[in-house]
């Protein structure tokens, strides 16, 4: 069934996820959330080598739908609940995606808008773009990112920024490391192609598996990181593609995998 409210392009081994609401700022409802969803772990079991998530429009993504927020006036203390783990999960199946994702960020990214950044493994936004985790604005709280986000940005900001609301630029947004390039908004695609070309250069199941490693030391103490990261890195090397990358190294020729 074609999505309603995403557009989902793969151009050789290139996928791009765009938000297609430009006329309420790509902001979230329902159906985002799900097709979102959907996009992603599709995209998990794809050959893809990256994924770009954007918005149409002059937005990167608003946060949310003001006729979804009216809606949850309505609901039930257990709807609402359902309704905000249909968005973790969301962000979940982005943050664990096997492939590297680039966020291209112009316009804004609030709220909801602003955990979609959180939750990509890079980066990119317009000089003029801004951010904020604008929820306390509307006496409500960034819960469900909050988790994608402390992880990005550490507790010192998470308690100056969700507390008070404020937005800010995307100097700021790099500063705190929620943003990694910023650049002028017609050097956005220039600067994410620069990065897909790097991917392109590294060992495709070694990229998942690197992004695999930072979740699980970030998660585990000194016992278990050792344990996970001597195996893993031993496991690597005796893969096809670990001994491929060694050997091509060693004989000063590009590894199979590159284009």
């Amino acid at each position: 069934m074609a999505s309603q409210t995403i557009r989902l392009e793969i151009n050789d081994d290139i996928a791009r996820v765009i938000l297609a609401r430009p006329d309420v700022r790509n902001a979230f409802n329902a159906t985002v959330i799900a097709e979102l969803r959907d996009a992603f772990e599709q995209l998990d079991a794809s050959d893809v080598r990256a994924i770009v998530l954007s918005g149409e429009g002059k937005t990167f993504c608003g946060g949310a739908d003001i006729n979804w927020m009216r809606a949850s006036l309505n609901l039930t203390f257990d709807e609402n609940v359902a309704d905000a783990e249909a968005m973790s999960d969301m962000f979940r199946s982005i943050d664990r995606v096997s492939k590297p994702t680039i966020a291209r960020v112009h316009g804004a990214a609030l709220g909801g808008g602003a955990g979609l950044a959180a939750v990509c493994d890079i980066v990119v936004a317009a000089d003029d773009a801004l951010f904020g985790f604008t929820e306390t604005k509307l006496g409500i709280i960034p819960a469900v990112i909050s988790p994608f986000v402390i992880a990005k940005i550490g507790a010192s900001h998470a308690r100056r920024l969700f507390l008070t609301g404020e937005r800010f630029d995307a100097r700021r947004a790099r500063e705190i490391a929620l943003v990694h390039d910023v650049v002028a908004a017609d050097a956005l695609d220039a600067t994410i192609e620069r990065i897909i070309a790097e991917l392109r250069t590294a060992g495709p199941e070694a990229v998942a598996k690197a992004k695999q490693l930072v979740h699980g030391v970030r998660a585990a103490t000194y016992e278990t990181t050792r344990r996970l990261t001597t195996r893993a890195i031993a496991e690597t090397r005796t893969t096809p593609e670990g001994q491929e990358g060694l050997r091509a190294f060693l004989d000063r020729r590009p590894a199979n995998w590159t284009p």
